[in-house]
């Protein structure tokens, strides 16, 4: 099976999935210098939209779209189950720090936030998705995985 293959038969906008990247790993950051967590419950909030509700109440999706088209750029589709998965990973990378923020583990919140910012700007810089890699793993090994 090809990345480039068809799996959920869904598309999404690659450029607009990775900008909106960009704006996770910066809120990341941002909480990682200030402790707001705050910024962690709008994070879950957003990706709680994505993922169970409709795209449309996602901030950062929205934001994400308008940056697109100040900058004109074109459309580029991908396999929405892959980056459906990655958004389940990063939501699951959010429920970490909000617990490691609670129980006041600085250090595991750094070591989470740090990899959590580094695979969001993977995605971001060079459009490389750990949790799509999985994802076409995980559909080579169970076809009937996320159908």
């Amino acid at each position: 099976m090809s990345y480039t293959c068809p799996v959920s038969f869904e598309k999404i906008d690659s450029n607009v999935s990775r900008i909106s990247a960009m704006i996770v790993a910066t809120l990341v950051i941002t909480y990682l210098a200030t402790s707001n967590v705050y910024i962690l419950y709008i994070l879950f909030l957003d990706f709680y939209m994505k993922l169970f509700c409709q795209k449309k109440f996602s901030l950062i999706t929205q934001f994400s779209k308008g940056v697109k088209t100040i900058f004109r750029l074109k459309d580029k589709f991908s396999d929405s189950g892959a980056k459906r998965l990655a958004g389940y990973f990063g939501m699951f990378f959010i429920l970490l720090l909000i617990a490691g923020a609670h129980l006041h583990f600085y250090f595991f919140s750094m070591v989470v936030g740090a990899i959590f910012i580094a695979c969001s700007l993977l995605d971001a810089f060079f459009n490389y998705c750990f949790g799509c890699k999985i994802y076409f793993i995980i559909k080579k090994v169970n076809p009937d995985f996320m159908s």
